[in-house]
């Protein structure tokens, strides 16, 4: 018996709110002899006074920690790999393979513009590999654009210079 009056006074105790200072609890006899705790009286149910001194203040400073969610930041990179900047590209058919790399993760509906000499490169593509071709002799310069699924750009790479060198067929004066 004891021990049941004490688990339940155990229970009372630590199922009270800390910020209830004002709560009422009732006690009463069932029809078995137990005691009943209850905040919710009951005729012939006596109210118990109870204190109010389990005020616990928190000694960790919880203002600064902010709790709106917030949606993650993607800073994304773009960087032409190939050509090399400064690089001369030899080819008489003015061929140029230019590649690119995404950083940190190229997600699905982005898409890659290719900026050739100021001017867009044909459409924006799903991949950064690009096959240019028939580029006159002299210095180009390229950017790329990583374009989100609004069309909006979000990232572009450094301009990269480059120069093609095609060998020309001079005529002889005669």
């Amino acid at each position: 018996m004891f021990k049941q009056l004490a688990f339940v006074l155990f229970c009372i105790v630590f199922a009270v709110p800390v910020n209830a200072v004002q709560a009422k609890v009732y006690v009463w006899r069932n029809e078995d002899g137990v005691l009943v705790f209850s905040d919710t009286p009951k005729p012939g149910a006596e109210e118990m006074e109870v204190e109010s001194t389990n005020v616990v203040q928190s000694s960790v400073d919880t203002s600064i920690l902010d709790i709106k969610k917030q949606a993650p930041k993607d800073e994304y990179t773009v960087t032409i790999t190939q050509p090399a900047s400064d690089a001369t590209i030899r080819d008489n058919t003015g061929s140029v393979h230019v590649t690119g790399q995404i950083g940190p993760v190229f997600k699905r509906g982005f898409k890659i513009q290719l900026i050739v000499d100021g001017q867009p490169y044909e459409k924006p593509q799903t991949h950064t590999m690009f096959a240019l071709r028939d580029i006159d002799r002299g210095e180009h310069q390229l950017k790329m654009q990583l374009i989100d699924t609004n069309g909006k750009v979000i990232a572009t790479s450094e301009e990269v210079t480059f120069y093609m060198h095609r060998a020309a067929l001079k005529k002889r004066a005669r």
